[in-house]
C-alpha cells in the first residue's frame, strides 16, 4: 500500500509506483466502485492518464467510507490512490459490486460512454477485466439478459475445469 502517512506524499506516490515498477507490474488488481462510479478513489473528473497520487475525497466518497472510523470526522479528506493510468497496467482488472446501491455505478461503468465523470468506465478500455456482480447491482444494466446469456454460453477454453 502507499505511505498515506509519509511526510513527503508526493515522493511516496512516486516510489510506490516505481516499487510497481520493479516488481515487474500488477499481475492482478481487485476493485470496488463507488455510488458515483470512482475507482480506487479516482473521483469523477480524474485522468485516465493519472498516478499515484493524492486525491481529495468526494463527500459521498468520506459518507460511505465513515462506518470504518469511530466518528465521521476522522475519515480524511485526502488519500494517496493509485491513479487511473496506474490500475490500467495491471494484467487482469476484477472489480466486484454488490447491492441496489451500485447499480447506477454499474450501468455507467459498464454500457455508458468512456467518460472522466464516470472513472470506472476506464475499465471498458482494458482487455482483461471483469465485472462480479450480484442481481442488485446489474438492476439497472439495459443488456442483463445478453450478459446472463453470454456467461451461460461460454466457450469451452473460458469455463473453469
Amino acid at each position: 500500500m502507499p505511505d498515506g502517512r509519509a511526510a513527503d506524499l508526493g515522493a511516496a506516490a512516486a516510489s510506490y509506483d516505481a516499487a510497481i515498477a520493479a516488481a515487474g507490474g500488477i499481475d492482478l488488481q481487485i476493485l470496488g466502485v463507488g455510488e458515483n462510479g470512482h475507482i480506487g478513489f479516482n473521483e469523477p473528473t480524474s485522468s485516465f492518464a493519472s498516478r499515484t497520487r493524492v486525491k481529495t475525497l468526494a463527500p459521498s466518497t468520506r459518507a460511505a467510507n465513515a462506518r470504518f472510523f469511530d466518528d465521521p470526522a476522522q475519515v480524511p479528506v485526502h488519500c494517496l490512490t493509485q491513479g487511473l493510468g496506474t490500475i490500467l497496467e495491471a494484467r487482469h482488472l476484477v472489480l466486484v459490486a454488490t447491492g441496489e446501491s451500485k447499480a447506477r455505478a454499474i450501468a455507467a461503468l459498464v454500457e455508458g460512454p468512456i467518460t472522466s465523470m464516470v472513472p470506472g468506465s476506464a475499465l471498458q478500455l482494458h482487455p482483461h477485466a471483469t465485472v462480479i456482480i450480484d442481481e442488485a447491482a446489474a438492476s439497472r444494466l439495459t443488456l442483463g439478459d445478453y450478459y446472463r446469456y453470454t456467461a451461460d454460453n461460454r466457450p469451452s477454453w473460458q469455463v473453469a475445469g
